[in-house]
């Protein structure tokens, strides 16, 4: 098969941890051939959607890890799969991305994480859909509306709808101590949408990842757990990640989550959980793969790649 990766810059990919890496290798090793391409390289012309894209061969025991063909403009509708994987921010340009791939999609391209299904799942709006598995939420960029939300629940979290790998996450707690200040900075003077959280003390057992690929659960979580004095246990912001079974209420979320959202197209998807509530579901561009795999030895990019090829067959 032909597998399109539109992904960040290749020498941005982090060698000993990358989850894109470890689809690219997977896909590879099976045969497969590989073509990059970045969201900027996407065009409609002549009534089809093309990339400006290249081959791609990785040689992962050399320097450079990775070799690319010439340029060559490709119909997105000749690949096997177009599979989107840059990161965020879910900004104008990538909404313009996942326009022309649902042009794509059209013509006739499997683009996977659908397009529409992308656009429709803000990573942490999305939860709002499932109230009987969240902590108590509010999402608003009404500072009186969020200290209203304080005085109730007296230690909560604040971030913006926009961030990553725990950019932007700040606790208050019962003193309210910064709050405004908090919410006008975050939420430029009212300007920005802001969540807010109740706070769950759980996170010292960890931000727990937990991948649904192809409609199905992979059967262990990567818990990203807060070093020192930090409450994030984003592995960007320093925590510590160690693989573990599900627990039975992480296990439950997951099953009922995952045959819903793989219908919408979701071909990979990372719920992130603390203490048994569902936080954020990840859906551009989710990690963890090579990290449970390692401490697990359940091989995720296996498991993407043959649910991959039975959603192609």
């Amino acid at each position: 098969m032909k597998f399109l990766f539109i992904a960040d810059p290749l020498e941005s990919l982090q060698l000993s941890k990358d989850s894109t890496l470890a689809m690219m290798q997977a896909a590879q090793e099976a045969g497969h051939s590989l073509w990059f391409a970045r969201t900027h390289e996407l065009i409609w012309l002549d009534a089809k959607t093309k990339a400006r894209c290249r081959s791609l061969k990785l040689q992962l025991n050399h320097s450079p890890w990775y070799s690319l063909g010439e340029s060559e403009e490709i119909a997105l509708e000749q690949f096997s799969a177009v599979l989107m994987r840059q990161d965020p921010p879910f900004d104008l340009e990538y909404l313009n991305a996942t326009w022309l791939l649902s042009a794509a999609v059209r013509e006739g391209a499997k683009v996977f994480n659908h397009p529409d299904a992308l656009r429709n799942h803000s990573e942490k709006i999305a939860i709002t859909e499932f109230t009987e598995f969240i902590a108590p939420t509010i999402i608003t960029r009404d500072l009186g509306a969020i200290k209203a939300f304080h005085a109730l629940h007296h230690d909560i979290v604040i971030k913006p709808l926009d961030g990553m790998g725990g950019m932007g996450v700040f606790r208050v707690g019962q003193d309210g101590l910064n709050l405004a200040s908090i919410v006008e900075t975050l939420g430029n003077q009212g300007q920005r949408t802001l969540m807010a959280q109740r706070f769950i003390p759980e996170i010292i057992e960890g931000d727990k990842r937990v991948l649904l690929i192809g409609g199905k659960v992979a059967p262990f979580a990567l818990a990203r757990i807060p070093q020192g004095s930090e409450i994030r246990g984003n592995l960007a912001a320093g925590g510590k990640g160690i693989a573990m079974p599900l627990s039975k209420r992480e296990q439950m979320i997951a099953d009922y989550l995952a045959p819903i959202l793989w219908q919408r197209g979701l071909l990979v998807v990372g719920l992130d959980m603390i203490g048994g509530f569902l936080t954020e579901i990840n859906v551009t561009s989710p990690t963890c793969f090579v990290e449970i795999t390692q401490q697990s030895q359940f091989d995720v990019a296996q498991f993407w790649l043959k649910s991959l090829e039975e959603a192609l067959s």
